[in-house]
């Protein structure tokens, strides 16, 4: 699913974000400056430079070393030979592994995500959601329609269509305007929706039927839909399925809708029933 778009960037700040009605003001810039620059050196691939760093992050270069000498300090960053460019460290994968439990359960949910493109034919995604994005942790391959592509920790935005609907339904109004407002409503094509009143009353229909639709409102000629499985160690676990409008008929989507459900029922029983020891996986 080509869906690298960048996040709204007027759509506020995450240490701002309300919880039970009061704000979480506190602040902690530095933090915010390393994982900035964490996320930097991820993208590039190839490493960067002091002068790359500072300059794309807007930073001073002294600022920039000395995040750079904390995060070579605790591992998070390693250095090439001739000390001209840093990368992603051993740390932070060591930590993923243990962060990322999910792995465990991507693995135990690619048969039912394999099964469930199988019977539909259509992409099939299993993905993780915080505040500002979806992270994909499992796909199914089966025979996926021309023009979607993706593969395990792609992320989208979490105000894209059926997705963001799907989970912010599982909240109440109070706590899903937080985070519509923090994230924004974009008019990524003519159908999304931008007004704060309509996508709650769509939330009121997700929540009636229980699952969400996504009809064209992210990516011209592309449908979705989408089905909360639960919470997995507090962040919520969504199956959600993609395809092109022409494939995703209004004939084919009930059945799509019963299957994707189906399989997201067994995947919540899987999750019940699965040890809680994977810590460490």
């Amino acid at each position: 699913m080509r869906t690298e778009r960048k996040l709204n960037s007027k759509a506020g700040d995450p240490a701002k974000l309300k919880k039970d009605g009061a704000v979480v003001g506190y602040k902690a810039p530095a933090v915010q400056k390393a994982f900035r620059l964490l996320e930097a050196v991820a993208r590039s691939g190839e490493g960067m430079g002091i002068s790359e760093i500072s300059e794309e992050l807007g930073f001073s270069k002294g600022t920039t070393h000395g995040l750079i000498q904390a995060l070579l300090e605790v591992g998070a960053l390693e250095q090439s030979p001739f000390r001209k460019k840093v990368f992603l460290g051993a740390s932070l994968v060591e930590l993923a592994k243990k962060a990322m439990n999910y792995n465990g359960v991507a693995t135990d949910a690619q048969p039912i995500l394999d099964a469930l493109g199988k019977e539909i034919n259509e992409a099939v995604f299993l993905g993780v959601l915080n505040q500002t994005k979806a992270t994909i942790i499992a796909l199914s391959r089966n025979n996926w329609p021309l023009g979607i592509s993706s593969s395990p920790g792609a992320t989208i935005p979490l105000m894209v269509g059926a997705v963001g609907k799907a989970f912010l339904a599982s909240l109440k109004n109070r706590e899903a305007l937080n985070l519509i407002r923090l994230n924004g409503l974009e008019a990524f094509t003519k159908r999304s929706i931008l007004d704060e009143k309509t996508y709650l009353k769509a939330l009121d229909w997700v929540r009636r039927n229980g699952y969400a639709l996504d009809e064209e409102e992210y990516l011209v000629g592309i449908k979705a839909v989408a089905v909360n499985v639960g919470n997995r160690r507090g962040l919520p676990l969504l199956i959600w399925v993609v395809g092109l409008a022409a494939t995703m008929s209004a004939e084919r989507i009930p059945v799509i809708v019963r299957e994707t459900m189906a399989s997201a029922g067994q995947l919540r029983k899987l999750l019940e029933n699965r040890p809680h020891d994977d810590a460490t996986e």
